[in-house]
């Protein structure tokens, strides 16, 4: 019991430390532009904002892609057609220059820090394909990340996404505000299943499916995406999808445990900087 409650303390004074740091960083916010103005807007109300390289105009997509494609078509193709679970392909990118220059265009950094509200710490990138499934297991179950109280990470389609090819999905944040009734069923269930994820019947019996939203779009399609306090997922496919997975946390974040796999070994790594921990941005 004594236990329990120095814990609970201790959570709290953490929070406490965490919402007066942003408070005091309110003020040092970077200025946007109006068309960024309107992606933290949409953010902050839904939790996902879904736009295009081209929209973007960012000086470095061009060289992205073009890393992007080499290195999809340099990938060795997996012998796991007999698996009944077929897991993602994912290499660790966040040493090619082209990835890594894409990732820290200052327009997207003063949006996210914007969003996050405090100095950011960009971790670093994945490449990576998704297999057909026939199943739910993984990613493809509904769940939420743990690595910080806020987390942008960015999804970047390298093919056309439609529902055979498993666009991501999410429920929009105002059918889940903070202590409704939804958020609390959702919560529970995700809580019984250890955080582990739970399945697409869990989820339509409290929100029904017409209301869920499926991220498709041609390649090129940028989804920006608080993973944290957006319930999400991937969805079943018939056909494989290549994407790029960037992830922002706060610096630090609240798990840097659960940050290192951006950079460290965790995944097959291509063409790696020396190892260090994650590219601290700080305005």
């Amino acid at each position: 019991m004594f236990n329990a409650i120095k814990h609970k303390i201790a959570t709290l004074s953490s929070d406490i430390e965490y919402y007066l740091a942003r408070w005091k960083h309110s003020r040092k916010l970077p200025a946007l532009e109006g068309r960024d103005r309107n992606i933290l807007n949409t953010l902050k109300k839904d939790g996902v904002c879904v736009t295009t390289l081209a929209d973007l105009g960012f000086n470095s997509s061009s060289e992205m892609l073009k890393a992007a494609y080499h290195q999809l078509s340099q990938m060795e193709n997996p012998t796991n057609e007999h698996l009944n679970e077929r897991l993602p392909q994912i290499y660790t990118v966040t040493g090619i220059p082209e990835f890594y220059a894409w990732g820290v265009e200052k327009r997207l950094l003063n949006i996210i820090e914007n969003y996050i509200g405090l100095p950011i710490a960009f971790h670093g990138l994945h490449l990576r394909k998704d297999f057909k499934s026939k199943h739910q297991f993984g990613t493809l179950l509904w769940h939420s990340d743990a690595e910080d109280r806020r987390i942008i990470k960015i999804i970047i389609y390298f093919n056309d996404v439609e529902e055979k090819t498993g666009p991501f999905q999410y429920l929009p944040r105002s059918l889940t505000p903070f202590f409704s009734w939804n958020y609390f069923q959702l919560y529970y269930k995700l809580w019984k299943s250890s955080y582990m994820g739970i399945n697409d019947e869990q989820v339509k019996s409290v929100i029904p499916k017409l209301a869920w939203k499926s991220c498709s779009g041609l390649a090129g399609t940028v989804i920006l995406v608080d993973t944290k306090n957006t319930l999400h997922h991937g969805t079943v496919r018939t056909e494989d999808r290549s994407t790029l997975f960037l992830c922002y946390t706060a610096n630090p974040p609240e798990r840097p445990d659960l940050c290192t796999q951006y950079w460290d070994d965790t995944y097959p790594r291509v063409e790696l900087r020396p190892a260090s921990d994650a590219v601290k941005v700080s305005t």
